[in-house]
């Protein structure tokens, strides 16, 4: 039987409650048990697949083709199990399948409310997404107050109930904040945010307390006797010099060893060497290299959450700090100094026609100028226009997505392709937006002899997409016969999934998302081999 470790937010939001459910999740995978997580978001989309990244910041993408809350790379990062289009859903969601099922008549007539029948819903899905795993650990989006988390929050006073104490327990993650001025912490936050819990029927049984500062024991106890949470649960999260120091931090505090406690569960003590290691090589790093990331989404990083992460990864295996310069595309077009003295340039995915011009630009440069290039789904796309414009002498070359009427359409549309079960999938113009792309873990055959096959060393592997564009293969005889090599095909090899350039140092392009499958102690060969040629480029120009 499933345990469920459901943790709320409280205070403010931006906490980091993410990365504690997957901090506290990968601690107690190091003592043997099967974890996954939920994250549960109360906003009204079915996804956030058309949610602007300004609004909701990245769109993760799971190996089964969810569009999902970029929480879940947290979660994939932090743990050895792999999420699926069960481990999120939002109110949206839950309320279209509810009203879908009135409408046809599965309610018999009968009044459809909150309670029970939305609640029911959220704790269907709740079972679901846990399936046969020993703990699931369920995020609730939002912070405690907020209007639109309240079904949420009941659903979870219910499965408590039915579950029990030894099977259910509430983690609430606060802040203490420090009031430099006065010189000391307070708890009265805390004590408003748990008195707003049990307002709603639901008390914590751990706490873990956010703060800029160390909490002194008096304060602990103080916050223990007024919350009605049990001294030891009451721990202390200060902020780290790295996430991947997190696990250790919430051990020392031996928080897995209350849940397993609480649960019941006599499991071996925790082996968390290889995130001892993970830190160790991120904090003694031998070098730095600094990486032109130029994108459109700048103002707000989270945008590009897992892309930094894999650069983080690659770092940390090559024990070299990567220092990541975010440009704006559309002020790399006014001012070309921007790109100057970088080590490396990288451009990642994006969706609209604002700032591409820039993002050639930075392709040119790098091409020109030898220096390490990775170009991430639309980052492939404005390489192959880069390289007809400029290299294959097709003046104007564009994609359909921003140009329709181009006289040289190198990329457009994915009208039909062969899906991983052997599938024809079609979309058209007039496709919705959501959940109408090319999703998911795909199958790509790499060419022998090509720079793909030597990265991976392998002939064959699985990466994640998101994208509606393809490059034209009517092109392809002109793009080839200009050099251009194609270094791994779809799964049906009619798709091209990666591009290179032979006569360069290091360029690679690919249409997949290799940073969905990166991670801090695993790392990922395509970051690797970009860190380790950024490394090399920075040797070579100080020579």
């Amino acid at each position: 039987m499933t345990r469920f470790i459901f943790v709320t937010g409280g205070v403010v939001s931006s906490l980091g409650k993410g990365i504690a459910a997957a901090s506290l999740g990968a601690v107690l995978e190091a003592r043997g048990l099967s974890v996954t997580i939920l994250k549960l978001d109360p906003y009204l989309n079915v996804d956030p697949g058309t949610m602007s990244p300004y609004q909701h910041g990245e769109v993760y993408v799971t190996q089964d083709g969810a569009e999902t809350d970029l929480d879940l790379g947290h979660y994939e990062r932090f743990l050895r199990s792999k999420m699926t289009q069960n481990n999120n859903f939002t109110s949206g969601q839950v309320y279209e399948t509810i009203l879908r099922r009135e409408r046809r008549g599965d309610f018999l007539g009968g009044t459809v409310q909150v309670i029970p029948h939305v609640t029911d819903e959220i704790k269907r899905r709740v079972y679901a997404g846990a399936g046969d795993h020993d703990v699931a650990v369920v995020e609730i989006g939002g912070t405690v107050g907020d209007i639109e988390s309240q079904p949420f929050l009941e659903a979870v006073r219910q499965l408590k109930v039915e579950l029990g104490h030894q099977k259910a327990l509430l983690l609430h993650l606060t802040l203490v904040p420090y009031i430099a001025s006065a010189g000391e912490t307070k708890t009265k936050p805390t004590q408003h945010s748990v008195k707003e819990m049990r307002s709603i029927g639901l008390q914590p049984d751990v706490l873990l307390c956010r703060s800029e500062v160390e909490l002194e024991e008096v304060q602990r106890k103080k916050i223990s006797l007024f919350t009605n949470v049990e001294e030891r649960a009451v721990i202390p999260l200060m902020d780290a010099p790295t996430i991947y120091q997190v696990p250790r931090m919430l051990h020392q505090w031996g928080l897995d060893q209350y849940v397993l406690d609480r649960f019941n569960l006599n499991n071996p003590q925790a082996n968390l060497g290889e995130w001892d290691a993970v830190v160790d090589n991120q904090l003694h790093s031998q070098g730095e290299v600094t990486i032109a990331m130029v994108g459109k989404y700048m103002e707000l990083l989270d945008a590009y959450k897992s892309l930094t992460e894999a650069l983080i990864h690659a770092g940390i295996h090559n024990k070299t700090k990567v220092k990541i310069r975010y440009i704006d595309s559309e002020k790399l077009e006014a001012d070309h100094s921007l790109i100057d003295g970088a080590d490396a340039i990288l451009v990642p995915g994006g969706f609209g026609t604002r700032g591409v011009e820039g993002k050639i630009y930075a392709v040119k440069t790098a091409r020109e100028n030898n220096i390490p290039y990775l170009g991430i789904c639309l980052g492939m796309q404005v390489a192959v226009i880069e390289y007809a414009r400029n290299v294959c002498g097709l003046s104007g070359a564009n994609s359909t997505e921003f140009n329709p009427d181009t006289q040289y359409p190198v990329v457009g549309l994915i009208t039909e392709w062969i899906d991983e079960q052997g599938n024809k999938e079609q979309r058209s113009e007039d496709s919705d937006l959501g959940g109408t792309m090319r999703l998911g873990a795909q199958v790509c055959h790499l060419i022998a002899d090509s720079q793909a096959h030597r990265i991976y060393r392998s002939e064959r592997i699985e990466e994640r997409h998101r994208h509606r564009y393809e490059v034209n293969n009517n092109f392809l005889p002109q793009l080839k016969e200009a050099g251009l090599v194609i270094g791994g095909l779809s799964s049906d090899k009619t798709l091209v999934e990666t591009i290179e350039l032979p006569d360069h140092p290091w360029f690679f392009a690919s249409q997949f998302h290799p940073e969905f499958t990166s991670t801090p102690r695993d790392g990922h060969p395509l970051f690797q081999g970009f860190v380790a040629a950024a490394t090399a480029y920075q040797k070579a120009q100080e020579a």
